[in-house]
């Protein structure tokens, strides 16, 4: 079962720290890094830069951010939630975003969850380690589809 983590952010500061927020909270899972709403879907659909992945090979979870380059987080998941192969992927929009209408929309769009970035980095690292216990060892995934 693949436990990778698709972590969708364009911001290279809060990219930086979430990374380090893995490494600080013992999350050593793969995290596969993509930096605008094209490159994230290039990846989960197996395209561009990303040509003949296994697409089978769901990650345990994506990451996303709303504001990004390109595609923006919400049509990524629009996108995500219309195509079979993907559908159960399991989304957690992870934005600095308190808007009450990111909030709505996301969940509308199918998020599985809405967290709210800390701009403290102890409250960042603290999130993200709960985040990795709840989405890699306690949910229970869908399984993969081929």
């Amino acid at each position: 079962m693949n436990r990778t983590i698709l972590l969708v952010e364009d911001d290279p500061d809060d990219l930086e720290l979430t990374l380090r927020a893995f490494a600080k909270s013992g999350i050593a899972n793969p995290v596969v890094v993509a930096r605008d709403g094209v490159e994230a879907l290039d990846y989960l659909f197996g395209r561009g830069a990303y040509a003949g992945r296994d697409v089978g090979d769901m990650p345990a979870v994506m990451l996303l951010d709303l504001k990004l380059p390109k595609v923006d987080g919400l049509e990524v998941l629009r996108a995500v939630r219309a195509d079979a192969r993907v559908r159960l992927l399991p989304v957690v929009i992870l934005t600095s975003s308190s808007q009450e209408r990111d909030i709505v929309d996301s969940y509308q769009l199918g998020a599985n969850s809405y967290v709210r970035k800390p701009v403290v980095f102890g409250e960042l690292a603290d999130a993200v380690r709960q985040l990795g216990l709840y989405w890699l060892l306690i949910n229970e995934p869908p399984p993969a589809r081929r």
